[in-house]
């Protein structure tokens, strides 16, 4: 669901600090399926969003140049596997939803008690897995299934881990000798 945004409050104040809202008069929204309060203003239907109730900005016609916005994230989802592994092709119906993406966009981050922005943990790139059953789902002009999500949804993330390199050795008598990190395996 989307629409242009015809007029914005004033903002909040937290604490001393005074919030302006997240979008501007003119800007092209996204908003959740079941967002707001409809209204009819001189016959034309409007639309009454909470700024939490917006998913991101789109200056453009495809998901993919969603700009989220608070705590929200645009996630590529992966594809789904099209046959099991016994080899049994599995058509669209058959196939699980999938529940993991690569992060495409991130918004801002929340707003702590004392006014501050709260950067999000997660970056564009990460691999990560969310909730089954949470967000707003899309599909990109060029068929690629996005869903935008809170980043309280995600329930874990990705990190690729790179050891430091193996320290070289030298002895007194012979060749360096490179020391190994072995990964320690219960074999009982």
């Amino acid at each position: 669901m989307g629409g242009e945004v015809v007029a914005v409050g004033e903002g909040r104040i937290i604490g001393d600090k005074k919030i302006e809202v997240g979008v501007q008069t003119g800007k092209n929204i996204v908003y959740s399926k079941y967002a707001g309060t409809e209204i009819d203003f001189n016959g034309v239907s409007h639309l009454l969003p909470k700024e939490d109730d917006i998913v991101g900005i789109l200056e453009t016609d495809d998901i993919k140049d969603l700009q989220p916005l608070n705590d929200r994230i645009l996630i590529k989802v992966a594809e789904a596997e099209g046959k099991t592994a016994g080899g049994v092709l599995l058509t669209d119906s058959a196939k699980e939803k999938h529940v993991i993406g690569t992060v495409s966009a991130v918004g801002p981050g929340t707003l702590g008690e004392d006014g501050t922005r709260k950067t999000l943990d997660i970056a564009v790139g990460n691999t990560v897995m969310y909730s089954k059953y949470a967000g707003s789902e899309f599909k990109s002009a060029d068929g690629t299934q996005y869903i935008v999500v809170k980043a309280s949804s995600c329930l874990c993330v990705h990190r690729v881990y790179a050891p430091p390199p193996p320290k070289i050795c030298g002895s007194a008598n012979g060749p360096p000798i490179t020391a190994l990190r072995v990964k320690k395996e219960d074999w009982s």
